[in-house]
């Protein structure tokens, strides 16, 4: 079997090495040689775009609440739990990792009732390209309602579909997800290890082992494996056990 070319995508800035979304870990994983960077956006009471993954502050900062209820000012003065960091928003993070040249991976969260933010998907898609770079970027989501959006905002973005087992079971099943999945020609569709483990047959016919990836692989003793695995991307905690890209 042929390996397909790996492209290594560092979770959360390392979460596992650096303090989740920090700017520190945004900094430091770009001289690890990972082929991208994934990070989580909010929007923040003021019309600002934060950077961090749960809709509440409560488990990565020193504070607690919604984000989208604290405005941009605000959650800088939170500090990450490890750090003396506050909550990056979406400009910092860019002007962070715009000059290295690595994809950007964002993913659109959801607010504290796992309702998606209205208007959040043109929101990003019109900063990428105020930014100059919306060609560099992946947009991605779990929910085939937001990537639709999306596709309108950034038609010809590229976008990434994440599943897991919770989330295909909330919408019908596997087969029902990637059926919504060609429906939206998502660019990608990444796939909790466990999952992609159980049902590779299925992706590979499916999606096909190029526009296929697995996520969050940080076993050490795994990772040979999936180096070796019919997928194109790995999302990882730890891209310093990975060589480099």
């Amino acid at each position: 079997m042929t390996t397909i070319a790996k492209r290594i995508i560092g979770h959360r800035g390392a979460r596992d090495l650096w303090p989740e979304n920090g700017l520190t870990g945004f900094r430091n994983v770009l001289g690890l040689g990972v082929a991208g960077v994934e990070f989580d956006v909010h929007p923040t009471r003021d019309g600002d775009l934060a950077i961090i993954h749960d809709p509440t502050l409560d488990r990565t900062t020193d504070a607690s609440g919604p984000v989208a209820a604290r405005s941009m000012a605000e959650l800088r003065r939170t500090r990450l739990l490890g750090s003396e960091e506050g909550v990056p928003s979406l400009d910092e993070v860019l002007d962070v990792l715009a000059p290295s040249g690595v994809e950007l991976h964002i993913e659109l969260k959801v607010d504290v009732a796992g309702v998606p933010y209205p208007g959040l998907e043109a929101r990003v898609a019109e900063h990428l390209r105020r930014r100059g770079l919306a060609e560099r970027t992946v947009l991605t989501s779990f929910w085939p309602d937001v990537l639709q959006r999306l596709r309108t905002a950034a038609p010809d973005g590229r976008l990434l579909a994440s599943v897991s087992g919770s989330s295909a079971e909330k919408l019908g099943g596997l087969e029902a997800v990637l059926d919504r999945l060609d429906e939206i020609q998502a660019d990608y569709v990444a796939v909790h290890h466990a999952l992609l483990s159980r049902e590779m047959d299925v992706l590979l016919r499916r999606v096909g082992p190029a526009r296929l990836g697995a996520w969050v692989i940080n076993d050490e003793a795994e990772i040979a494996r999936w180096l070796e695995a019919p997928v194109a991307l790995i999302t990882t905690d730890r891209p310093d056990l990975f060589p480099s890209s």
